[in-house]
């Protein structure tokens, strides 16, 4: 009988304490904000995930009454400073603006001290296209022309990225392995020295962010042979989507996003994805956007959760696939 009683303690202790978390999050949401709101962008100070959060957090300020300030935790693939907001607390003064790496990390990084479900998504922030280009000495002018190239070759062509779980990387890896090609990869420190062995065919074809290749396909130093998004791109309407070629293993939408740590109150979640929508239909904040190519991509928190876990699944089997590690 002690024994139950015990039990039954128990339960009703867990209980009151649930309900009292619960209450306590619902007095944090009410009064929510009131002091100094951190974005964290786990990239460089210029990049396009660093730029667009800044846009969103100088709107953002006003609107909310309070300052927002940008942090840059640059390291490890965006691991560390997404780390950091894994383990804050969730109380709604702390968000990360990650990319589409964020969902091919854990399998890139074995000892990875957070997982995805250590996040919750408050609201994408656009999508950036990204355009197949090859080197003008391979003679190629379609898709279907690189294709038929790597498959005469006996080891495959030489495609380039920004580095291991770029989104150039993760593009090219879901087309090889897509399509059973055989390429070697050939990573490089950033996207400027990769257009630029491309340019001079040291390296044979990438999938490199639109934005940063604008100019060398207008000089007609690049050969474009299709753009990775759904839609044609606007700066480029004569440039065939993948799958317009045939070729929807290359199709890759390159996303950014805000996330905040698990369990932050959905109020803050929800309030959050409707400041960031209103903002980014501002229209200087979408003609900021489209400077960097980006277009708009809006989904509620939930959405956007379901959407990071459909991701983790499919690009992360691309990438068990194609063997790459980080550690």
């Amino acid at each position: 009988m002690k024994k139950s009683n015990s039990i039954f303690n128990f339960k009703v202790s867990a209980l009151i304490g649930a309900i009292a978390l619960s209450a306590s999050f619902s007095a944090q949401a009410q009064a929510w904000p009131n002091k100094q709101i951190t974005f964290v962008v786990p990239f460089t100070a210029g990049s396009a995930t660093d730029i667009m959060a800044r846009v969103i957090g100088e709107k953002l300020g006003p609107r909310l009454g309070q300052t927002v300030v940008v942090e840059n935790r640059v390291g490890a693939g965006g691991t560390i400073g997404t780390s950091a907001v894994a383990k804050s607390t969730p109380d709604g003064y702390t968000f990360v603006v990650v990319s589409t790496g964020h969902v091919v990390n854990p399998v890139l990084y074995s000892k990875l001290n957070y997982q995805l479900k250590d996040l919750a998504g408050v609201s994408p922030l656009g999508t950036l296209p990204s355009a197949l280009v090859a080197a003008p000495g391979l003679g190629v002018k379609t898709v279907k022309e690189l294709v038929e190239k790597v498959r005469a070759a006996p080891n495959g062509l030489n495609y380039a990225s920004a580095g291991v779980g770029s989104a150039a990387h993760v593009n090219a890896e879901k087309f090889v392995v897509g399509l059973k090609l055989k390429g070697n990869h050939v990573p490089y420190k950033g996207t400027p020295q990769m257009l630029v062995d491309i340019a001079g065919n040291n390296v044979d074809y990438v999938f490199a962010p639109l934005i940063s290749s604008v100019t060398m396909i207008r000089e007609g130093k690049v050969v474009p042979l299709a753009v990775s998004s759904e839609k044609r791109a606007v700066a480029f309407p004569n440039i065939p989507t993948m799958a317009e070629e045939g070729y929807p293993q290359g199709q890759f939408n390159f996303w950014i996003g805000m996330l905040a740590a698990a369990q932050t109150p959905k109020a803050i979640l929800d309030k959050m994805n409707d400041e960031i929508n209103a903002i980014v239909d501002l229209p200087d904040v979408r003609e900021r956007f489209e400077k960097l190519g980006a277009l708009p991509f809006k989904m509620n928190p939930a959405a956007f959760d379901k959407f990071i876990q459909e991701e983790a699944a499919t690009l992360g089997e691309v990438m068990k696939s194609s063997g790459a590690k980080l550690d």
